[in-house]
């Protein structure tokens, strides 16, 4: 065979991105000022901008993007910023309609007057009580009371007087009967000085003891009486009727001008239409109901086990009480509310109700309560959309709200379907904005399966996870650094220390270019450092200590990956390291176990036969590969087919098998590695098991860029470095992933020191080269590879078997 020529292995400068911390002038970050604007997310800013200063309806907000990117910072910082020099909103009140209590009438006044209209209503009716009861208690009130009571009081007595005398003239006399819980007059015959009723006249004429002659003329005379009576009775209840008119007409003649100056004092103090109209109603009813600002006589509360069926006694005043919903009289600005709990109530606010006696639900407009989006009007509401979706109610009603910009209040309680009273309170237009945070899949969930979406959440603002790396960024990370010590008294970080977290955000970013703007994960690693910077009783956050809280992070998560480590070593999962061996090749997989992933080599092997079946993904059969894996596969029989199949048909069986793996494979990362246990087999070239491989291919034979390619060369330099590093292990990675390295020092220095070793290759020819230490081989102008190739071999086995093929279906037609 062809000895093939060296590969040149990647340079040790491009194995890891370094952050210079010459590139700060700084001591320590204590001198720097805190980062007080938002980093790396300039297309999302200017989305929700445009989205907040928009004014048409719909323009409300989603923003996407990972977790820990700063959305809802952002989000907040945007608003605070735009929300300077702004008026705050109208205080939002409720208020009883008179002519319709079921539905309470909604006012809105300038910030600070709904909590001033409060207390002046308040005392207006602590006026008029104190005021009315002062003059229904006074003598002058009492003696003018008087006189007209006399007077009507000696008319009713002439008319009964009158009566009572004929009555007597007739030899009867007036008297009470008790008819159960009412008392009846009545009249009854005087027989001897004494009251006889007439059942017991008919028992002595039945004893003829009396006259029967006697006890007729009685009733003919009861009779007309009795008639007399009910007329003298109704004309005393008229002129009864007609006292109280003139006791009624009376107090407003005294009242009316004093209540009508007191409400008009309010009018001249709020001149707003709907207060206007208020007070015109409060006044009326006022009017109508002087009674209720007598000295009332208080209803005592149910005691003992009634108390538990009963309520507070019933106000009179009530009605002219206001229930302040929204009180902005501190607010500066637009208000910016962040609901953590979007449930209906939360979001939409409720009407209370308490039990009466009796097991009976009451309500009344004083018992109706705001939501977020009522105290956020005038401002913004900001959420996360999977936490209202997930909220019974609060969706739709959210959507509707939007739409037809109108807020109603109602309760959403399947307990209170028995209310004696169902409040249907006047809705209140709706002026803010809503930012919903979500991600990607649930934006594009709601776009396509909710037509109202699109309608209300016109403004889509994404969150980039990554930002590119430059000087202007790195000193706005060092800004952030500052940010973060400074709000959780953290200990400062030195230049070293500063560069450390640079070059971790890098890492994450996934490519040497980028810097990662999930500062969530930053903040964690600036508090966590500090901590261990503290433990050693030091003075600032050097690089060591940024070091050990990304070690001790890695600790608290891998226990998988040590597992998998053990078994490795111990030879339960078999993974060669060294020699060389036909149809076999340590491929690499990523494992993720929540927020931590990790890379160890896996065994891959193929064999190949004659047949017809082509590769054999024994994944796929049995249903355990992925849409993925299984796609890279039937790859595979594309670039053989392209590469030695045009002279003669592809008639082998290659079977390819994850060894040892037992659940799930997906992804196409190892497609090349596949190919290339296929050419060993076919070729019988034996490959380095000291080398692993990743890589996607196309049919072609192009490499293609994989993702995890630092977990993945860190997990074979593990594994190679537990049975001791030898000088020639290695990994071959695609070459489009070699801006993506950011490995770990001990892989860096290992590298340096020629312990380890790392290749970027272009094609499969490049790596089966690495691989077997055999030239590749190309076409020569008749068409055949160069001998002792590895692609002569493969060429010449496949030959073979297209003859035995041949030979083997001749003998068969034969039999």
């Amino acid at each position: 065979m062809i000895k093939a020529e060296p590969h040149p292995e990647l340079p040790v400068e491009k194995l890891r991105w370094r952050c210079d911390p010459k590139l700060f002038d700084f001591k320590t970050t204590d001198e720097l000022s805190a980062c007080e604007e938002i980093i790396g997310q300039r297309r999302a800013e200017s989305a929700i901008q445009l989205g907040l200063e928009v004014k048409g309806r719909g323009y409300n907000i989603f923003v996407t993007g990972l977790v820990g990117t700063g959305r809802t910072f952002t989000i907040k910082h945007l608003l605070e910023k735009l929300d300077k020099g702004k008026e705050p909103p109208d205080d939002i009140l409720y208020v009883h309609n008179f002519s319709d209590p079921d539905m309470p009438r909604a006012i809105t006044l300038p910030a600070g007057r709904g909590s001033r209209f409060k207390k002046d209503m308040e005392n207006l009716v602590n006026s008029l009580l104190n005021t009315i009861s002062g003059i229904f208690a006074s003598e002058e009130y009492q003696e003018k009371r008087k006189e007209i009571v006399e007077i009507f009081k000696q008319r009713q007595a002439k008319i009964i007087q009158g009566f009572e005398k004929k009555v007597t003239e007739k030899g009867f006399i007036l008297v009470q009967l008790q008819m159960g819980p009412y008392v009846k007059p009545d009249l009854q015959p005087v027989i001897e000085e004494k009251p006889v009723d007439f059942k017991r006249l008919e028992s002595l004429v039945a004893e003829e003891k009396f006259p029967r002659e006697k006890l007729s003329e009685l009733k003919e005379t009861y009779a007309e009486l009795h008639s007399e009576m009910e007329t003298a009775f109704a004309a005393s209840k008229g002129i009864i009727k007609e006292m109280e008119e003139a006791l009624g007409a009376q107090d407003e003649k005294i009242l009316v001008p004093m209540i009508e100056e007191m409400i008009a004092e309010l009018k001249r103090e709020y001149t707003y239409k709907s207060v206007a109209i208020y007070l015109n109603e409060v006044q009326d009813d006022v009017i109508a109901h002087l009674d209720f600002f007598r000295q009332p006589k208080r209803e005592e509360p149910p005691a003992g086990p009634q108390a538990l069926l009963g309520s507070a006694p019933e106000d009179p005043l009530k009605n002219y009480r206001v229930n302040l919903l929204v009180d902005n009289s501190k607010t500066e600005g637009a208000p910016i509310i962040i609901e953590t709990f979007p449930s209906y109530t939360n979001l939409f606010g409720t009407i209370e109700r308490v039990m009466e006696r009796g097991g009976v639900w009451k309500t009344d407009f004083t018992m109706i309560k705001a939501g977020s989006l009522l105290r956020a009007n005038g401002g913004y509401l900001v959420m996360n959309a999977l936490d209202i979706l997930l909220e019974p109610g609060a969706w739709p009603a959210l959507k509707r709200t939007l739409r037809f910009g109108q807020m109603q209040i109602q309760s959403l309680d399947p307990f209170y379907f028995i209310a004696s009273s169902s409040l249907k309170p006047e809705p209140i237009e709706a002026d803010l904005k809503v930012l919903l945070i979500g991600d990607e899949f649930l934006h594009q969930l709601l776009y396509y399966r909710d037509e109202d979406f699109k309608k209300v959440f016109k403004v889509k603002a994404e969150f980039d996870s990554v930002m590119p790396r430059d000087d202007k960024t790195i000193h706005e990370y060092a800004s952030f650094l500052k940010k973060i010590t400074e709000e959780d008294e953290l200990l400062p970080f030195n230049p070293e220390g500063a560069s450390a977290v640079i070059e971790f955000a890098v890492r994450l970013a996934g490519k040497q270019s980028k810097i990662t703007t999930r500062f969530t994960a930053i903040s964690d690693l600036i508090r966590e450092a500090s901590y261990w910077a503290k433990k050693a009783k030091a003075k600032t956050v050097v690089g060591s200590h940024v070091e050990r809280a990304i070690e001790e992070w890695k600790k608290r998560h891998s226990l998988t990956e040590d597992k998998i480590q053990e078994m490795i070593e111990e030879g339960d999962l078999l993974i060669d390291t060294k020699g060389a061996k036909v149809g076999q090749i340590n491929g690499l997989s990523v494992y993720s176990i929540g927020q931590y992933s990790f890379g160890k080599p896996t065994r891959i092997t193929a064999q190949t036969s004659l047949g017809r079946a082509g590769v054999i993904n024994i994944e796929r059969e049995a249903e355990l590969s992925g849409p993925t894996h299984s796609k890279g596969v039937l790859i595979l029989t594309g670039y053989l087919q392209g590469k030695y199949a045009q002279d003669k048909p592809l008639v082998m069986n290659a079977s390819i098998c994850f060894e040892q793996s037992y659940g799930g494979v997906d992804g196409d990362s190892a497609s090349s590695t596949e190919i290339y246990a296929i050419l060993s087999s076919l070729a019988g070239a034996p490959i380095r098991q000291d080398l692993a491989v990743t890589g996607s291919v196309n049919q072609k034979g192009e490499i293609q860029p994989i993702g995890g390619v630092n977990q993945k060369i860190e997990g074979h330099f593990d594994v190679c470095k537990a049975r001791r590093l030898t000088g020639t292990q290695g990994v071959l990675i695609p070459h489009q992933n070699a801006d993506e390295l950011m490995l770990k020092q001990e892989v860096v220095k290992a590298v340096e020191a020629g312990r380890f070793h790392i290749y970027a290759v272009k094609t499969i020819d490049e790596g089966i080269e690495i691989l077997t230490g055999v030239k590749a081989g190309v076409r020569k102008k008749d068409g055949e590879f160069e001998e002792e190739t590895i692609n002569y071999l493969v060429d010449r086995k496949l030959k073979k078997l297209a003859e035995s093929w041949r030979a083997y279906i001749g003998n068969d037609t034969a039999s």
